[in-house]
């Protein structure tokens, strides 16, 4: 078989997992009493932790009025507050939101609101998207349309629709012949090309991760990347969508993570962190300017499902956002994301396998290879990634291990996102177990 055929992936065979019993702050416990300290927040999703008192009784409170008041026939309170918290947070002109049950469905209704503004301004011929290499953004078929991530594509070729693919931008990995400190002008060069190529007048818009997650390995954006792709987009009218739905909601550096850069999208994916996996939320947030366009040309937005805005989901948001509000958790992350990122270093940084380790705040990237002086990865036959992960789970730690980080085929990396409620000595801990299975996992492979 080609080596290309075969697509690493990170999710393991259902039949062999345990089955979950319960969980308390970083800690998960199976049914089989064994505990487990979840470095990845599962994937990235639990910043909150597991089994947080107060967000378990503004769930119940809600469901003992009421589940969910269907969003075409009611609003609510928790859905009001949410939207009002996440406008101020989000601050500048991105106040307008539409809910969503998860990621995926917010890059969707992302890559609706471009077209549908767009529309309402008689520009019926935008309907092209322009993404990156090595950036995931969902598994929908709109979604999965404009990601870069090979293995989780392959099954559907076919039946997605064409997008336009850019370099990744990866300051360990730059392209042939970029030097680092010219990362930055290269992709907005690339992107104000390949606009070019196609055309303004087609180009609906540009989408890419403020911090790349799980197809590249928590990568941030090389300095100033973020605003010449800004001026690009500006510049020939295309529209920036930022998926923050793994990097956003103050996983980074700042509630948004775009906000690092001194840089404000069009529109923005947030999930993850929304509702901190208490239950299923996301939100596409757009700007007030591009709503009222779509409102005069077609009376209402045309997104959303039965499920948006859901009750009980968003009283859950408007809980988990209040606690991440009320206790500075933002400024926690960054601290915590120093410390830990320091930890790593010491501990498993010094190691020949160690290749990169990357991020911002709780979203840290570890990249192995098998030659660090030519950053030669591992054969990927080998399943590094995997066999990380299946090491680091039997020693009690989650992490969220991927393999194909460089070109869809080559390349191991694991991300350490834990959530942002972990003590310094819960996050030693995830460092010293993680050390612990990269000994394991490496000692595996064949001499």
């Amino acid at each position: 078989m080609a080596q290309t055929a075969r697509q690493p992936t990170v999710f393991p065979d259902a039949s062999g997992l345990p089955k979950v019993a319960w969980g308390s702050g970083v800690y998960v416990y199976d049914t089989a009493g064994k505990r487990y300290i979840d470095g990845s927040g599962g994937p990235t999703l639990f910043c909150l932790g597991h089994g947080h008192a107060e967000v378990g009784a503004a769930i119940k409170e809600q469901l003992d009025r009421i589940a969910h008041g269907y969003r075409f026939i009611f609003t609510s309170d928790p859905l009001e507050q949410l939207q009002a918290l996440i406008a101020e947070q989000a601050g500048g002109a991105l106040d307008k939101v539409v809910f969503v049950s998860g990621g995926s469905e917010a890059v969707e209704s992302c890559l609706k609101v471009a077209l549908q503004y767009h529309a309402a301004n008689g520009e019926w011929s935008r309907r092209r998207f322009i993404s990156r290499q090595r950036s995931w953004h969902g598994n929908t078929l709109g979604a999965l349309s404009v990601s870069g991530f090979r293995g989780r594509r392959a099954p559907f070729e076919g039946a997605l629709i064409e997008a336009s693919f850019l370099s990744p931008m990866n300051a360990y990995r730059p392209p042939p012949g970029v030097a680092v400190e010219d990362l930055a002008a290269f992709g907005a060069d690339e992107l104000e090309r390949e606009i070019l190529r196609l055309g303004p007048e087609r180009v609906a818009a540009f989408i890419f991760e403020p911090v790349v997650g799980a197809a590249g390995g928590a990568v941030p954006p090389p300095p100033g990347y973020a605003k010449r792709v800004r001026e690009v987009c500006d510049r020939y009218g295309v529209l920036m969508i930022a998926d923050e739905v793994m990097c956003g909601v103050g996983r980074c550096d700042a509630w948004r993570a775009l906000a690092v850069d001194g840089v404000e999208p069009d529109i923005m994916a947030i999930a993850k962190g929304l509702a901190a996996g208490y239950m299923p939320l996301g939100a596409a947030v757009y700007r007030h300017a591009m709503h009222e366009a779509i409102i005069a040309a077609f009376g209402e937005l045309l997104t959303g499902h039965t499920y948006s805005g859901h009750t009980t989901a968003c009283a859950a948001g408007l809980a988990v956002q209040r606690i991440i509000v009320r206790d500075d958790l933002v400024a926690k992350v960054s601290e915590d994301g120093r410390y830990l990122r320091a930890r790593l270093a010491e501990t498993v940084g010094r190691r020949e396998e160690v290749g990169d380790i990357r991020g911002r705040g709780l979203f840290i990237g570890v990249e192995l290879v098998a030659d660090r002086e030519t950053k030669a990865p591992f054969d990927p036959e080998l399943r590094l990634f995997a066999r990380i992960r299946d090491a680091a789970f039997a020693k009690g730690l989650i992490c969220y291990p991927n393999g194909g980080n460089i070109d869809g085929v080559r390349g191991d990396q694991v991300i350490l996102s834990p959530p942002y409620t972990a003590t310094r000595a819960e996050l030693d801990e995830i460092v010293d177990k993680f050390s612990a299975a990269l000994d394991s996992a490496l000692a595996s492979l064949p001499r």
